[in-house]
């Protein structure tokens, strides 16, 4: 049965997706079979491993019982990967039912002996979307980089996670806070170290020991259609991101 990781973080731009994209491919280089969800309507976890987002089903198809599961799944170089685009953004809205929070845990309940990882990518926000993601999960990871807004949005995450926990999945885990874009050289980013390792404290977690330094191939990477891991395999984010990789795998096999 798969482990389930969902990386989450309500502030948009701090390198969710590309963590996310690098954990999949990281993974699936070292022989796992690894299923990306992508959860956010933007389309980007798709999008940055080369998938046509807008000429395919999508996670919304299979959630509305328009199309199954099996046929939205696409294979890529880097993993499997279910896609998403903007129809998903009505979610909120349409999905209105008793135990929709359950929606995405019961739609990959076929597939879950498939995989020995599925990767969940969230939209910056705490909605249904995310929820969904957090009920499914046995483990959260967040990612954030190092500015203040960054971590207020991890203090405001922690009410979200608790809820969770005591209504939905007793079994959800917080394994680490993720700093990305990080330049060990700026009292700053000395500070928010300090304050993020006070909030995974809070969270009865950690920060992640591998802190993923900034290169311009980071952004290069999504026009071609592929992680940093794939893209510029030699650049330090890559290298940091293989060691993230690691660390996760270790986290897991702790929970």
């Amino acid at each position: 049965m798969a482990y389930i990781i969902t990386l989450t973080n309500q502030k948009g731009g701090v390198g969710k997706t590309t963590s996310s994209a690098a954990l999949i491919t990281g993974l699936t280089a070292q022989g796992n079979r690894v299923l990306g969800v992508d959860l956010d309507p933007q389309g980007n976890l798709g999008f940055s491993l080369g998938i046509e987002i807008e000429q395919s089903a999508t996670l919304y198809d299979a959630l509305k019982n328009q199309t199954p599961l099996e046929e939205i799944i696409q294979h890529t170089p880097g993993g499997d990967i279910i896609p998403s685009n903007i129809l998903l953004s009505s979610a909120e809205l349409e999905f209105k039912q008793h135990g929709r929070e359950f929606l995405l845990k019961n739609l990959l309940a076929p597939v879950v002996d498939k995989y020995d990882y599925i990767v969940i990518d969230t939209p910056p926000a705490l909605n249904i979307l995310t929820v969904n993601a957090y009920v499914a999960s046995q483990a959260l990871i967040i990612p954030m980089i190092a500015d203040i807004l960054s971590l207020l949005g991890v203090s405001q995450l922690k009410e979200t996670v608790e809820t969770v926990k005591s209504s939905f999945n007793k079994n959800l885990n917080v394994i680490g806070i993720l700093l990305t874009k990080f330049d060990a050289r700026l009292n700053l980013s000395k500070e928010v170290l300090e304050m993020a390792g006070t909030m995974a404290e809070l969270l009865h977690s950690k920060v992640f020991a591998t802190k993923i330094r900034t290169s311009v191939s980071v952004a290069e990477a999504p026009a071609h259609g592929e992680s940093i891991l794939q893209y510029a395999p030699l650049s330090k984010p890559a290298q940091d991101y293989e060691a993230f990789t690691n660390e996760v795998i270790q986290a897991l096999k702790a929970i």
